[in-house]
Parts: C-alpha cells; sequence; structure tokens
C-alpha cells in the first residue's frame, strides 16, 4: 500500500508449511500416541492376570484407572517446568531426554511382572517425558497463523498411524507363546514377560524416532541460554543481565513473520497468567476431562461381559475396532477439518465438535441394550461405528482449540509458558479423567442400582466443556490484534 501500515484486519498470505521440519513433527507425535495406543487393547487382561484384583472383573476398572492417572499426575507435576525450561535452553535437547524416556520405560513396563512395577514405569515414564508439550510448542514456533489449521490438518497421520499399529500390536502380540506357539512356544522370555512382545513394537519405534531427531533435527528457539549459565541464573541473581546466546543451527523461514509479537526473552510467569490464558486453560481442561474420561472406559467397556452391561469382546476384536475406528476418523480429519476450519472458523467447528460428544455418551447404552438383545449381531457393529464416527468428530475439537493456545501468548518467545500452564489444567484433567471414569464405571456395574452413574458423570463433564468454551471469542485473531 505504498510503504502505508497495514490495517491489522487486512488479510495476510499464507505461508507455506515448512516441510524440512515438519514432516519430523509427525514422526515426534506418531512415537508419543504409539506407547498409548498400544498398551490399552491388553492392559485390562494384564491387570487380571498379574492378580492384583483377585480374579474379581469388577475391580479392573479401578486399577486401570490408577494406572492411567498416574502417568499424568508426573506429567502433571513436571509439564510446566518442561514447557518452561524449553523457552530457555531450546526445544531439542529436550525431545531428545523425553524419547530416551519412553523407550526405556516401555522396556521396564514390558517386564513388569507386579502392578507396583508397571506404576513406577508409567510414573517415570512421564516425569521425564515433556514431549508431547514441547513438540507443541515446536510446531507454534515454525508456524505462523496463517498455516497453523493446515499443520493441525496433517497431525491427525501421525496418529492414525499409531491408532492403527499400536492396537494392532497390543491386541496381536500380547502372550505370544501361549497363542503362537510354533513361532515363539519355545522362548523362555516370552512365556516369563508375555506382555514384552506387544511393548518391544514402541521401543523400536521411540528408539528411531531418537536418531530422526538428533540429526535431522533444527532448533527453533533463535535466542537460548545454556543450561549452565540458566543454573547460575537461579541462584546468582547478578547473572541475569547476561546476554543470551543466538543459536547458529536455527529455522530461518519465519524471522521476518509476526515480528511485532517475537520478545527477546520470555516473559515471567506470572506476566503469563492474563485472563486469555486462563480461559483457553479451563476450555481446553474441562475438554480432555470429557474426552479421556470417556476413551479411558472404551477398552473396559469392551472387554466387561454383556450381563454387566458392556460386550465381552477379546483383545484382538478390541485392537480391530481401535484400528479401524483410527483409520476412518483421522481420514475424516485430514480430508475435512483445514476446509471445515476455512469455512466455518476455529470457534464453530470446536462447538460443534463438543456438542458431538453428548450423543457419544448415550450410545453406550443404547450398544449394550442392542447386544442383550441380538448378541454381537451387525446393528451392534453399526451402532459401534457411529460411537466412533462421533468421536472422530470431537478429536477436531484438539485441533481447533490449537488457535487459541497460540493467540493466546502474550508474545512469541512466551509460547512455551503458555502452553505450559494450558497443559497443566490439561494434564490435570487427564489425572482425573480415567481415574474418576473408571472409579465410577466399576461402581456402576458392582452396583446395578446405580447402572447408569457413569453415563450422568460424563453428561456432566460434556455439558462443562461445552460452558466454558462458550467465552472463547468467535476468532482467535482478535485476540492476536491487541498484543
Amino acid at each position: 500500500m505504498n510503504g502505508q501500515q497495514l490495517p491489522l484486519w487486512w488479510p495476510r498470505a499464507k505461508m507455506p508449511l515448512p516441510w524440512n521440519q515438519f514432516w519430523i513433527i509427525l514422526v515426534l507425535q506418531f512415537s508419543d500416541s504409539l506407547v498409548f495406543k498400544t498398551l490399552s487393547p491388553f492392559t485390562p487382561h494384564l491387570i487380571r492376570d498379574i492378580g492384583v484384583t483377585h480374579r474379581d472383573e469388577t475391580q479392573v476398572g479401578y486399577y486401570d484407572g490408577i494406572l492411567h492417572s498416574s502417568y499424568y499426575v508426573a506429567q502433571t507435576l513436571t509439564i510446566l517446568y518442561w514447557s518452561q525450561l524449553s523457552d530457555h535452553i531450546g526445544r531439542k535437547p529436550l525431545i531428545l531426554m523425553a524419547s530416551f524416556a519412553i523407550a526405556s520405560t516401555m522396556l521396564s513396563f514390558g517386564l513388569s511382572r507386579t502392578f507396583l512395577s508397571l506404576l513406577v514405569s508409567r510414573i517415570i515414564c512421564r516425569a521425564f517425558n515433556g514431549e508431547n508439550g514441547v513438540v507443541k510448542n515446536l510446531l507454534m514456533d515454525i508456524t505462523d497463523t496463517t498455516n497453523l489449521p493446515e499443520a493441525y490438518g496433517y497431525l491427525p497421520i501421525s496418529f492414525m498411524l499409531a491408532a492403527i499399529m499400536g492396537p494392532l500390536a497390543g491386541g496381536s502380540l500380547f502372550q505370544p507363546a501361549d497363542r503362537f506357539p510354533e513361532i515363539f512356544g519355545h522362548s523362555e522370555l516370552l512365556k516369563t514377560f508375555p506382555y514384552l512382545l506387544s511393548c518391544a513394537v514402541p521401543v523400536i519405534c521411540t528408539s528411531i524416532t531418537w536418531l530422526v531427531t538428533y540429526f535431522c533435527l533444527k532448533e527453533s528457539v533463535s535466542t537460548w541460554t545454556p543450561l549452565l549459565d540458566l543454573i547460575k541464573q537461579w541462584f546468582l541473581p547478578q547473572s541475569r543481565e547476561k546476554p543470551s546466546m543466538t543459536s547458529s543451527n536455527v529455522l530461518t523461514d519465519y524471522e521476518e513473520a509476526d515480528l511485532e509479537k517475537i520478545s527477546p526473552t520470555p516473559l515471567p510467569l506470572r506476566a503469563v497468567l492474563t485472563r486469555r490464558v486462563l480461559t483457553v486453560a479451563a476450555s481446553n481442561g474441562t475438554l480432555i476431562l470429557f474426552h479421556i474420561a470417556v476413551n479411558s472406559i472404551l477398552p473396559i467397556y469392551y472387554a466387561t461381559s454383556i450381563e454387566l452391561g458392556s460386550l465381552s469382546l477379546d483383545p484382538p476384536h478390541i485392537g480391530a475396532i481401535f484400528a479401524i475406528s483410527a483409520f476412518v476418523g483421522h481420514t475424516f480429519q485430514i480430508l475435512l477439518y483445514a476446509r471445515l476450519h476455512n469455512h466455518f472458523g476455529a470457534y464453530t467447528v470446536l462447538m460443534t465438535s463438543l456438542v458431538s460428544g453428548i450423543p457419544v455418551v448415550i450410545l453406550f447404552l443404547v450398544i449394550n441394550a442392542l447386544a442383550r438383545a441380538h448378541g454381537m449381531d451387525w446393528v451392534v457393529w453399526l451402532a459401534i461405528f457411529i460411537q466412533h464416527m462421533l468421536m472422530a468428530v470431537l478429536d477436531m475439537s484438539y485441533s481447533s482449540i490449537a488457535s487459541f493456545i497460540r493467540a493466546s501468548a502474550p508474545n512469541h518467545a512466551s509460547i512455551g509458558a503458555t502452553n505450559g500452564i494450558i497443559q497443566l489444567a490439561a494434564r490435570g484433567a487427564r489425572i482425573i479423567g480415567p481415574a474418576c471414569g473408571g472409579a465410577v464405571f466399576s461402581y456402576s456395574i458392582h452396583d446395578s442400582g446405580d447402572a447408569w452413574l457413569a453415563y450422568y458423570l460424563f453428561m456432566t463433564m460434556g455439558f462443562l466443556a461445552i460452558g466454558t468454551s462458550w467465552f472463547l471469542p468467535q476468532n482467535p485473531h482478535l485476540w492476536e490484534e491487541v498484543i
């Protein structure tokens, strides 16, 4: 405009995705998701096998919820620290440490023979694994507001592959010496540790991911402080004036983008605690609370008997359901999310996704009623398919809320701290969700007088998520324009 400054509402040219680094993010997301997806099909059977429930099927949900929640307790205590630290020392060192933690603790999980050792493995895995939050910071570093929706449109590729490979590996490779005696029947190792082969799949994949990250990933933080200097700053206040070093191996694709938002140093944590950040934290936290509570009982619901209100499915069938659901659901999101976002906006897609979660809960009751009446007939499988399609719509809420997370950051240099605060609330929800969902579900099937109690709870969580998201702006760009 002849040298004049463009108005804030002026449409910006869309920046292309930096594929030379974005593909590494896809690999990282795949390895992180693979762990949970691999464990889901066989965890209820593992809990039964180790004897902690004393053959009481109604207790499986309690211990499964404890196992999942402990994983997120450790993450809740460390997520803010890792996210903030990544603003100072960079993303790459923490991602490398996280990949090592995943590989080593999954190996120990497969070698565990008591519930306590399972619990310790999961806690250590998440305590030293800040990958999920740091990778989100990395993604926001290498994208801007014009191509972030496109990036989130591609992320389901990683989740889809993990959701296909994980359940198939977990559901097919457990107890290999008994199920495939002609191949593994002579292995004393696999007889002693019947779940080791399933756990070996994420161990191998994560080890490969570590090598890819080490040799291919470039540091995305343009200014960083060596860890030794950072420690000195904590103990010697006078050293805080020392200027940060500039990385010689940083990304330059977006050095000229959003210059008005780039600050030379991260803001203090108190300055990041704005109303916008807290609003997004509440919305994201209640969304995850609802989503993970429902997701955490799915394998328990499928594995529990029809007489107790579920479906009586074995691990191969459970793994197949999750794999097919992942393929269909993530393909749906890959093909449609970016188009829906561009046409309707992040807010409309978010609210629609959350509303779709209500019939998901109702279908638990419908599926069991159909199974009681007709057995595992095609009508039951159709209802399961509809439920998982609605869950695919619900999954789009994560991609939609990412735009609000980025927009809520006070400046570009504080993206890590902002995401850390929001992820802290999210991890609190991940603690409450599985423990509460699993415990209430187990109680409801144990006491027939409160058979629907779990579903009343899930409906309440769903409406709470819808209510908190109501306070977000219609367009996340409105927040970015006032910075």
